[in-house]
């Protein structure tokens, strides 16, 4: 198929299969999802806009970060990235032809106030008023995230997300956009990953802006759960859209202890708190949990969270996102000798001394993350029990695959397979109770990848980098086939 050939057209209720078949491997197929279930996908500012010095739009952290050697694989950065920035129309077409429900962009803050604070820039205002009218006009829904990663530069300066005053600062943000785009978005999300916003920014430094500090990134988790909630009630006070929807979309760890041994439940649970409570407990309970102050005592009493604090974190939510790819396998070692005095070993268990990941013997993706669609059910079937009559929503889901485009086609059966399986997890989540009311595939197109730049291919979607030509992939015609009868599909069902 070229890129310039239509997709099938809708066939609303089309028949697939004369019986749903449910496989042991999940590889299922003809299972019917709901009318109204979303079927979307998804992209993030800094991976797709290029454009970054246009148009009034001021540097972010993943600009200086990128632009500093040594941080990102082949000095890659996100300058043009698929510059989706002069290209929005060919892209918006591409969505209709997949018969996307519903996209999932982000805003880039330093494209609507390029300082984080003060005048609006009415550029960016314009450029998303063209996206999110685009849609429309394609009938598809906007799901705008407020937040993906890209920090304007100067509010790192003073501080960053350590810095509680980011909060007050994104707060400010969050009402701009609800004023300006609030009477045509009918789903919002505050943050997307604020665990990878503190643990890989601030804890580790392998993500923008680069920082090691446990204090650092302990006082940026707190920051990030006010960010939200502050961010919600400036969304409610100027979206003027009374069916507008509020969340926020985590990337919760599904953790697997290696075996039943007391050790390994035990660790497990202390992963779960300084990986997915830390977040889910304040935004959904208003409380951090007396485990996780335990265990991270030894870096903070928090005693930077302040009076009123979780009462504002904790904001009623209309649907909650999550971003799956892989589980964690995780057993109990001997403690490693803890950090002496003002010294910090970067991990992602913070204050988990004796903890070892397990390596898997799965097959794995291009990102070497092992391949279990049961790890997919598992979690949205807890989430279903902790959080009881919350709808959740799959914001991200997907695999990276290099494969190339050959006469005018690009064949990727491997994520083609990846999807039927993970989508089918979804499916029989759902047949067990779990609210699931959208699934978003990552990515709509091959895309700036972070740190490991544009080696990684995440997209439905193949780009050419050096002549931005999209072709679409195996996988974005068999999505199409399912976007358009809600209908699980056989995996060889592409022409």
């Amino acid at each position: 198929m070229s890129p310039d050939t239509a997709v099938r057209p809708r066939v609303e209720g089309a028949p697939m299969t004369a019986e749903p078949v449910l496989s042991p491997d999940y590889r299922d197929q003809g299972h019917r999802f709901p009318d109204d279930f979303v079927f979307g996908s998804a992209t993030a500012s800094y991976q797709i806009e290029g454009g970054v010095h246009e148009d009034g739009r001021g540097p972010s952290i993943w600009d200086t970060f990128s632009h500093t050697a040594g941080t990102t694989a082949n000095g890659d950065t996100g300058d043009v990235a698929d510059d989706h920035y002069h290209r929005l129309d060919t892209d918006l077409d591409l969505m209709a032809r997949y018969h996307l429900d519903a996209y999932r962009f982000s805003i880039a803050w330093p494209r609507i106030q390029p300082t984080g604070s003060g005048p609006v820039n009415r550029a960016g205002i314009d450029f998303y008023n063209r996206l999110i009218d685009g849609l429309l006009e394609r009938g598809i829904s906007p799901t705008c995230t407020l937040y993906h990663w890209d920090l304007p530069q100067a509010l790192e300066d003073a501080g960053g997300w350590p810095n509680r005053d980011t909060a007050e600062r994104f707060a400010e943000y969050a009402a701009i956009c609800g004023e300006a785009f609030g009477d045509r978005i009918e789903q919002w999300t505050t943050l997307n990953e604020p665990w990878c916003t503190a643990h890989l920014g601030y804890g580790i430094g392998v993500h923008a802006p680069g920082r090691q500090d446990p204090l650092d990134l302990l006082r940026s988790v707190h920051t990030l759960n006010l960010a939200h909630g502050l961010g919600v009630q400036a969304l409610r006070s100027s979206v003027q859209r009374p069916d507008a929807k509020y969340s926020i979309t985590f990337n919760l760890q599904t953790v697997i202890p290696a075996s039943d041994a007391p050790g390994d439940l035990e660790v497990a649970e202390k992963v779960r708190h300084v990986n997915n409570r830390l977040f889910t407990s304040p935004v959904m309970f208003g409380r951090y949990e007396p485990e996780l102050l335990e265990i991270t005592r030894r870096y903070t009493d928090w005693g930077f969270v302040r009076d009123g604090d979780l009462q504002a974190i904790h904001q009623p939510i209309d649907v909650l996102g999550l971003n799956w790819y892989t589980p964690a396998w995780v057993k109990q070692v001997k403690p490693f000798a803890l950090e002496s005095e003002g010294s910090w070993i970067p991990t992602t268990n913070i204050g988990v001394d004796d903890v070892r990941a397990v390596a898997s013997d799965l097959p794995a993706t291009d990102m070497s993350w092992p391949i279990e669609p049961s790890g997919l059910e598992r979690q949205l079937l807890d989430m279903a029990a902790e959080f009881p009559g919350v709808p959740l929503v799959i914001t991200e889901n997907g695999c990276a695959y290099d494969d190339p485009v050959v006469g005018g086609r690009c064949h990727d059966a491997r994520r083609v397979d990846y999807l039927t399986r993970h989508i089918s997890a979804v499916r029989r989540a759902m047949s067990q109770g779990a609210p699931v009311v959208g699934y978003y595939v990552w990515s709509l197109m091959d895309n700036f990848e972070w740190a490991e730049g544009y080696g990684k291919r995440f997209g439905i979607t193949h780009v050419d980098y050096e002549t931005q030509v999209r072709t679409p992939k195996d996988s974005a015609l068999w999505y199409s086939r399912l976007a358009s009868t809600k209908i699980l599909p056989p995996t060889d069902d592409i022409d």
